[in-house]
């Protein structure tokens, strides 16, 4: 018996763990040992990241790089299935890491505990065979794909927004890159993220599952993958739609002639952090504390309170004598605003405030303020009646 499993390359618990594996001829032993001995770098542990990584562990992908920076944290709970209430405020990676080995004792999962940045991306994705994009900023889209066409490795991408979905596996080598889908970014402020606009909760289940689905026909050289196709999901329609992808043979960075052959500045290049950290605020000259707001409040300052988010927020939380003018049509009402009077801004978490302050500075407002982390900071700092989201 001993003999028999040593030639098979799996122990007996491998063979029991992936029978239903071991019984699709596309797969089959010959087809398992080549998971067991292939590794995938998913970037991000969050909505996408969460059933990639569950998926992949359980089918025996040998080696799993996580890479997040952040904890977990109550909101994450509604999609980012890999965690748990029970682990609250602890490092994504260690959560998600934790859940992995659970899933399958027998792989390795490794964790890099930092932002995926220009500096460290070929250090930590050097060795793996695939990348998977489970982000949702585009500085990072963008150094996941220069990255992966650099290192000459697939790069399984996913997005999600509220009931939409992408996917696609850009591969530089023998297909297009996400550049040539995209040669320049979005200006900034033109697309919302899911913490400002908000996401399915099982959108994400859907699209990694896709995403997971796509690394392993790769790693195991079976079926039509999604390069040089962008599949459309749309949840309320049920609907999946394929876009067909050519290569850019002027691509910066995946055509013959490069223009760009070494990491750039991912941030300045986008306009926008890559995290969300810094998000929220409109800079130190324009912000306004929530503390320094509700003094000023207190103290009978003559303040025209702004509210940019969306009427059906309303009902979630509101400040008492705000006015509504949603971002969207903001700009349409800017002859109803007063250059005289003292305005402050806000929002959920004060993105969309800083972008319709740019609105009324470009229009030549100076006496206006962004309130820095939006009704959300108000709750945590001010007053706890109102609700956080």
């Amino acid at each position: 018996m001993v003999t028999l499993t040593n030639e098979l390359g799996l122990s007996p618990e491998e063979i029991r763990r992936y029978s239903r594996h071991l019984l699709i001829p596309e797969v089959g032993l010959d087809g398992q040992k080549k998971l067991k001995a292939s590794s995938v770098l998913v970037i991000g542990t969050g909505g996408l990241g969460s059933p990639v990584s569950m998926y992949l562990a359980a089918a025996g992908v040998g080696r799993i790089g996580l890479v997040d920076y952040d904890v977990v944290d109550f909101s994450n709970l509604q999609r980012q299935i890999v965690h748990g209430t029970a682990r609250l405020d602890d490092l994504k990676v260690d959560s998600a890491r934790d859940r992995l080995l659970d899933i399958n004792p027998d792989v390795e999962v490794e964790v890099y505990n930092e932002l995926f940045t220009s500096e460290n991306a070929f250090e930590i994705a050097e060795g793996y065979d695939i990348i998977i994009d489970g982000t949702d900023n585009f500085p990072t889209r963008y150094l996941v794909n220069d990255v992966s066409v650099m290192l000459g490795i697939p790069n399984v991408y996913g997005s999600i927004f509220r009931f939409d979905g992408q996917v696609s596996v850009f591969d530089g080598q023998g297909g297009p890159c996400y550049r040539c889908l995209f040669p320049e970014p979005p200006p900034p402020g033109l697309v919302p993220s899911c913490a400002e606009g908000g996401v399915l909760g099982v959108l994400p289940g859907t699209i990694g599952t896709l995403q997971a689905t796509e690394a392993i026909k790769l790693l195991l050289d079976i079926g039509s993958t999604l390069t040089g196709r962008l599949l459309l999901y749309n949840a309320l329609d049920a609907s999946f739609e394929y876009v067909k992808l050519r290569k850019n043979p002027h691509c910066k960075v995946c055509s013959d002639t490069p223009e760009i052959t070494e990491l750039i500045d991912y941030e300045q290049f986008c306009g926008v952090p890559a995290n969300d950290h810094d998000a929220g605020s409109a800079g130190a000259d324009w912000d306004i504390e929530v503390t320094e707001l509700a003094q000023r409040l207190e103290a009978g300052d003559k303040l025209r309170l702004i509210d940019v988010r969306e009427p059906h927020e309303l009902q979630i939380a509101a400040l008492p004598d705000a006015e509504l003018y949603p971002l969207g049509q903001f700009a349409a009402h800017l002859s109803e605003f007063d250059s005289a009077e003292d305005i402050v801004l806000f929002c959920k978490g004060g993105t969309r405030s800083a972008r319709a302050l740019e609105l009324l500075v470009g229009a030549g407002f100076r006496k206006v303020k962004n309130l820095k982390g939006g009704i959300n900071a108000w709750s945590e700092e001010v007053d706890a009646s109102v609700p956080l989201y």
